[in-house]
């Protein structure tokens, strides 16, 4: 219940202080490419329900149609405001929204596209999906430069599968064994400090 507030509360703050930087960055997306300013994908939420994730828009429009559903180094289907968005990552923002919904926490195991859901150990994926997934974690932070990692590897989904998303649910296992309102903060600061000092 007091995460759920805390959750609340910051996204709401959240939105009313980044309203200007939301306008702005809707305006040069609009202005810069042809397409919808959020991006919507299926993830998988607590207890496994299917949730819509809000995102802005990085890449061209049906990228997914075009590739892969991670994304590899400097993936030509991103635009060039979506390049600096993603380094700086402004496109995470609008989950705020989904913060609001219900769909997410600020802090949690990040949300994993459905296909991949099934490379999940089942006591692992029982745990994982006993929480809300969150807009940052402790995997977020440490493999924040994701993308570069991938792009040196001669099959990037296979690399992710085998080796990324083990270390990122096991993360996540720790995060559900031992999550709280200070290790919530802890983590939200940590990311904050590791974008602006990248």
């Amino acid at each position: 219940m007091i995460k759920r507030l805390f959750d609340i509360l910051c996204a709401l703050g959240g939105i009313f202080i980044l309203s200007p930087l939301f306008i702005i960055i809707m305006l040069v997306i609009k202005v810069t490419s042809r397409g919808d300013i959020f991006f919507r994908q299926a993830r998988v939420g607590k207890n496994e329900k299917i949730f819509r994730i809000h995102k802005f828009r990085t890449m061209v429009t049906n990228a997914e149609a075009h590739g892969l559903k991670i994304t590899v180094g400097r993936d030509p289907r991103i635009t060039r405001i979506g390049y600096l968005l993603r380094k700086t990552k402004l496109d995470e923002i609008p989950q705020l929204i989904d913060v609001l919904l219900g769909n997410m926490s600020l802090v949690g195991p990040r949300p994993e596209v459905p296909e991949y859901i099934q490379f999940y150990p089942p006591e692992v994926r029982k745990k994982v999906f006993s929480v809300r997934p969150g807009i940052t974690d402790e995997a977020s932070i440490v493999m924040i430069d994701e993308n570069d990692i991938l792009s040196k590897s001669s099959n990037p989904e296979q690399t992710y599968i085998q080796e990324i998303l083990p270390l990122k649910l096991s993360y996540a296992v720790k995060y559900v064994d031992s999550h709280n309102l200070l290790l919530d903060i802890s983590l939200i600061v940590k990311t904050v400090m590791k974008i602006f000092t990248r």
